[in-house]
């Protein structure tokens, strides 16, 4: 599936250009909770376990930017802000559920994989 792109080219592939946007740990569990409707940023950091307010408030950032989500300010004391897959960040959460959907098939196998791992690197998280 190689392409021929020419040097000026700012992307290899689909696959390169997709992972320009989904890069990281947390942007590809956001937008998986996110595919589900709009969620306010308490929700989400809850959904999204493990995430520093840091990191989820960069990322969310970052997918606003790229046009995959919309933030909504609703302009209201107590703030209320929510979080919403735009219909770009729906096509590429629906894009992902293959991925999903091997992740269920194979849970036992990877956490195998994942715990053999460790064993091999315990200096390792």
């Amino acid at each position: 599936m190689p392409s021929d792109t020419a040097p000026d080219q700012p992307f290899i592939c689909g696959l390169d250009a997709t992972l320009r946007v989904v890069a990281g740990k947390w942007k590809p569990l956001i937008l998986f909770f996110l595919f589900s409707g709009p969620k306010r940023y308490g929700e989400l950091k809850r959904c999204v376990r493990g995430v520093s307010d840091k990191m989820l408030i960069q990322q969310l950032k970052e997918l606003e930017s790229d046009g995959i989500i919309k933030r909504t300010d609703y302009q209201e004391i107590p703030p209320r802000v929510d979080y919403a897959a735009t219909p770009l960040g729906l096509s590429l959460a629906e894009a992902m559920a293959p991925l999903c959907n091997w992740g269920d098939a194979h849970r036992d196998s990877i956490a195998a994989a994942l715990a053999r791992r460790k064993q091999a690197r315990p200096d390792r998280p």
